[in-house]
């Protein structure tokens, strides 16, 4: 069982802080280039993040954040535009569906086709 970590909820990935260090955090934000920086640039790393996929986009443009967060290490899902509405974090995690994942997700057992609630208390996350 993994460690009990907190939930946070964050419509948009631009209220990322210190207090979600160590967290998980579901964010209505999609995962492109934009949203990605303002998790590398956090003062301090959360240990997870869900996007909303954002239908993908043009040259994988919506979740882009897979591979940009791998790369320190941060795991990271994404969910479908399809079922859940983009900026509605509680949405998000009541609703979504992942569709993407990253090595360090995976790796904590995040898989494709699970429910955002489900793989987010598999990461251990406590919350709403």
């Amino acid at each position: 069982m993994p460690a009990p970590r907190a939930l946070h909820l964050l419509d948009t990935i631009t209220a990322i802080d210190e207090g979600c260090a160590g967290g998980v955090v579901v964010s209505g934000s999609h995962g492109g280039v934009s949203s990605t920086g303002f998790v590398l640039a956090a003062p301090a790393r959360p240990f997870a993040v869900f996007f909303n996929d954002a239908g993908v986009g043009k040259e994988r443009a919506g979740i882009v954040a897979l591979e940009l967060l791998e790369a320190i290490g941060v795991a990271c899902a994404t969910y479908s535009h399809d079922s859940a509405r983009i900026g509605d974090a509680r949405d998000g995690l009541q609703n979504g569906v992942v569709t993407h994942v990253n090595a360090p997700a995976a790796a904590a057992g995040v898989r494709v086709g699970q429910a955002v609630r489900d793989a987010a208390q598999a990461l251990g996350a406590l919350g709403p």
